[in-house]
């Protein structure tokens, strides 16, 4: 048996075109030669050695003005009203929701930012560990998972792998981008772990990343691939791992670690893993006296009223929301002596599913909020709850759309109902694009795939509340001013 003791050491991300960041800490083991460390299958020094790698994309993710915000405010779920000068951070959101973003907003840059610093992260470990194989073959994956966020928000953009030295990588076309992924992932998946690990990438999760990849190759390629997914759709069903959880709201509690339809998660906690914070981002200022936070919420994020509204009124999943009358934790009636003159429900908290306006004067009351992750009594604004990448929910919504484009929409139904029998609802009858794209919204409301999803029926281009119709070049979002401006090898994307 290898004997070794444990030492703490920085790790340097190897940075191409993205700003500076905080150096992540990572525990590695020495008193191992390098031929040991290649020939050992000691988990514990793997998951020692990829530890930072996870972190990083634990990240921003569920947090406010990243990658998340972008995907929630530019699709037909989530919105957040400029309040007077509240949250009108200089139009973004706004623009963001209308369509109308530009190169220089903020949370482009970030998402960015977060993207290329895991991916730098990654490129850096394989660098320092080469022959650790199964190590290599995880973190290529985790590369490709980050690459399939960026091909999905950005488009065209560079690749850079772990012997790249080029200061400034050039822009690669969508499909370079989906074949890097792709093989990526096909080259290493035999190398993976089938354990259930939810944290971190195994067979089942690379196999669902996959699928998605190849569900959105028309978007991304021209090209469908739906055969293709159903084909990594149908071993993830059959391998029998995971399962619909009875009560909907267990996959978000804030124990929600022993899910059994959780797929890939990041784990955030309150201590030692922070950075979401729903509670902060849709909360009502009161809403502290609710939940008995630990800190004020922002009065952010509110659910538009007709998606709030197309929940038939028994759906179990309908209760993801806060509306109507809010009360303290004790049950006293909460109320805003702040609210405006012009609010029909006075001081009285109540949210309401209409929003008044976009902006300038968005009511501090509108706007049903997002509950769909349980909120801790006496939380702090860092949950505790996993963030859900993959659901086993998603993938039978999944293998219902591969079938339903393929003609089967018999055998589409009995996926859908599946998922709508544990809302509570009766079975579908019928099934079109639009009521399987309502069905994906419903069920997967707040977890991020909303804006992919539109694109992918195509709907993402067409009006809704305070939205105008918008051209297909908005389908990707900008390469930020900020990276072009450090990189003259970028190409910034058509239309902007």
């Amino acid at each position: 048996m290898i004997k070794y003791t444990k030492t703490t050491v920085f790790l340097l991300a190897m940075l191409f075109i993205v700003s500076a960041c905080e150096e992540p800490e990572q525990e590695i083991f020495d008193g191992i030669t390098p031929e040991e460390l290649a020939q050992s299958t000691d988990p514990a020094l793997i998951d020692v050695l990829k530890a930072s790698a996870y972190q990083r994309i634990i990240g921003t993710w569920g947090g406010h003005n990243s990658l998340w915000s972008m995907h929630e405010v530019a699709s037909d779920e989530l919105v957040i009203a400029h309040k007077g000068a509240d949250w009108e951070d200089g139009g973004q959101w706004l623009r963001t929701h209308r369509h109308e973003y530009v190169a220089t907003e903020e949370a482009i840059n970030n998402g960015w930012n977060y993207c290329y610093t895991a991916v730098g992260d990654i490129n850096l470990l394989i660098q320092q560990n080469p022959n650790v194989t199964a190590l290599v073959a995880e973190l290529k994956v985790l590369r490709a998972l980050i690459y399939w966020w960026l091909i999905d928000a950005y488009g065209n953009v560079p690749i850079i792998i772990e012997t790249d030295s080029d200061p400034t990588p050039p822009t690669r076309s969508r499909a370079d981008v989906f074949a890097f992924i792709e093989s990526s992932i096909l080259d290493n998946i035999s190398e993976l772990s089938t354990d259930n690990t939810k944290t971190t990438l195994n067979q089942w999760s690379a196999r669902t990343l996959l699928a998605k990849l190849y569900l959105n190759a028309e978007v991304y390629t021209g090209t469908a691939r739906y055969t293709d997914a159903e084909t990594q759709i149908d071993l993830v069903i059959n391998g029998g791992v995971f399962s619909l959880e009875n009560n909907f709201f267990s996959n978000f509690s804030t124990n929600n670690e022993g899910s059994s339809e959780n797929i890939l998660t990041l784990p955030y906690d309150e201590n030692n893993a922070g950075g979401f914070n729903i509670a902060q981002m849709t909360g009502h200022y009161q809403t502290q006296a609710t939940f008995d936070l630990q800190d004020s919420p922002w009065n952010g994020y509110a659910s538009l009223e007709e998606f709030y509204n197309a929940y038939d009124a028994t759906d179990a999943r309908r209760n993801g929301f806060l509306a109507g009358p809010q009360f303290a934790s004790d049950g006293t009636p909460l109320t805003d002596d702040n609210a405006e003159g012009a609010d029909p429900d006075g001081p009285g908290l109540n949210f309401t599913p209409e929003i008044n306006e976009l902006a300038p004067n968005s009511l501090r009351q509108a706007g049903v909020r997002v509950a769909k992750f349980e909120y801790r009594i006496g939380a702090t604004p860092n949950l505790s709850n996993d963030f859900p990448i993959f659901r086993y929910a998603d993938v039978l919504l999944m293998k219902a759309e591969v079938m339903h484009r393929a003609g089967n929409t018999a055998g589409a139904l009995t996926y859908v109902n599946q998922v709508r029998s544990r809302a509570g609802i009766d079975p579908l009858t019928a099934l079109t694009d639009e009521i399987l794209l309502a069905e994906r919204g419903r069920e997967m409301f707040a977890e991020g795939h909303r804006r992919s999803d539109m694109i992918r029926f195509g709907a993402y281009n067409g009006a809704w509340w305070e939205k105008p119709a918008s051209d297909p070049f908005r389908n990707i979002f900008p390469i930020p001013q900020t990276q072009i401006d450090a990189n003259a090898d970028l190409v910034q994307n058509p239309g902007y």
